[in-house]
């Protein structure tokens, strides 16, 4: 029965949502066909989000379903794979959304085939095929390009109108095969093969215009895929559009959305290089100019120098002041010889003044006897005795006529003994 509601008796927000929910608890179980085109797992989360898109209509429905239903999914679901999910619409009143909670999802048609190829990219990914160490740098400049395409294809003439286009002396070597069909795998095998051993050939390139999933099937081969890897020489791959991502886009050493992509990746544009080299010449033009003025500015500062304006006058300050020193040294040298000429005087003069000799030629005289002792007393000689006089400048020979003590000195000697006694 349909609500009564009017502008005096509108129903409230709640009710409304209240009975779309059961309207649509009414429908029941039901199995939904379509193409998963998101897939969000959420960390930490059990629950699996999903949008499910009608591929003939622009339609959508977003999929709820517990992580173990996606998980337990042979093949596993991924992302673009055709589905049949068996579940229950649900309307959530408090966030007025609807989404389907599944229970159960099967692969079916094209999504199985997805789910093989997925399968295939994770055991050939475990292998480290798909590796960024493996990818090897392609030439600024090849000599020459390997291409493997379709006789006549329209990729093949992408390739080589836009390479000769960007770079008219690129040299090409073509390596034909079939790019659908039973024997398109071996044959671009084959082609890539060939052109690997030529050593001329510097990067391969291997073209495809678009085309269906079921179309690009061989370029997933597992046996292209090891194919490529193999090779010595670098692989570009240019298959399909920029959606389609066959295998042989992730083992190879580059990958070009189209192939026009490809001949842009492949060989440099020319015009651009000139103008680049052009640019570079400008710049180096530029910064030399700046370094000449620099230096020039630098040399204009150090010739106003003063030393440089008069260096004479530098070296006669230097010579004038090399002059006054010499000057002080001489007055210092000149001094210091005097003063020690002074204290030589004044020594030999003290050890003149306590030599003997000068004793001697004061008139002073030293009396020897005949055995040559010193005679000190007149006690010591008797009268004719013979003695020795030493003067200043010689010996005399003397007799002794009669010895007579001083009676000064005598005196003297007493009383110095008699106060030695008190």
């Amino acid at each position: 029965m349909a609500l009564q509601t009017s502008p005096e008796h509108p129903a409230p927000v709640r009710q409304i949502a209240t009975l779309i929910a059961g309207y649509i608890e009414r429908l029941g179980a039901v199995w939904v066909e379509g193409q998963i085109a998101q897939l969000n797992r959420r960390q930490g989360m059990n629950t699996v989000f999903l949008t499910l898109r009608d591929p003939l209509g622009d339609m959508s429905m977003t999929v709820t379903c517990n992580r173990l239903v996606v998980d337990s999914a042979d093949p596993p679901v991924v992302e673009g794979a055709s589905v049949v999910v068996h579940g229950r619409p649900r309307f959530y009143p408090a966030r007025g959304s609807l989404s389907l909670v599944a229970d159960e999802i099967r692969m079916v048609g094209l999504g199985e085939l997805l789910a093989r190829l997925e399968r295939r990219r994770q055991l050939l990914a475990a292998e480290g095929l798909f590796g960024r160490e493996r990818k090897r740098p392609l030439p600024f400049l090849p000599q020459k390009v390997g291409l493997v395409t379709a006789r006549g294809s329209a990729a093949e003439r992408d390739v080589l109108e836009n390479s000769r286009r960007r770079w008219p002396a690129v040299s090409f070597e073509v390596a034909y095969a079939s790019m659908q069909g039973p024997n398109s795998c071996r044959e671009v095998i084959e082609g890539l093969q060939r052109l690997d051993r030529d050593g001329s050939v510097d990067v391969i390139v291997i073209a495809r215009g678009g085309g269906s999933v079921e179309d690009l099937l061989p370029f997933s081969d597992e046996g292209l895929v090891r194919a490529v890897a193999a090779a010595r020489t670098p692989v570009v791959s240019a298959i399909g559009h920029e959606p389609d991502t066959p295998l042989l886009d992730l083992v190879a050493d580059l990958r070009a959305s189209t192939p026009t992509d490809a001949a842009k990746l492949i060989v440099p544009d020319v015009a651009e290089e000139l103008q680049r080299v052009t640019q570079l010449r400008d710049r180096a033009r530029h910064h030399l100019g700046t370094w000449l003025r620099h230096e020039t500015a630098q040399l204009s500062g150090l010739r106003a120098r003063p030393v440089l304006a008069d260096p004479r006058g530098a070296i006669d300050d230097r010579v004038h002041e090399v002059g006054q020193l010499t000057d002080r040294a001489r007055r210092t040298l000149q001094h210091c010889l005097d003063r020690g000429a002074d204290d030589v005087a004044h020594a030999r003069a003290r050890v003149r003044a306590l030599s003997p000799l000068e004793t001697l030629r004061r008139g002073y005289a030293v009396i020897q006897d005949d055995q040559g002792h010193v005679v000190t007393s007149v006690d010591a000689v008797a009268a004719g005795s013979h003695l020795t006089a030493r003067v200043a400048d010689g010996w005399l020979a003397a007799t002794v006529d009669a010895a007579r003590p001083d009676p000064a000195l005598l005196s003297t000697e007493d009383e110095t003994s008699e106060d030695d006694d008190e």
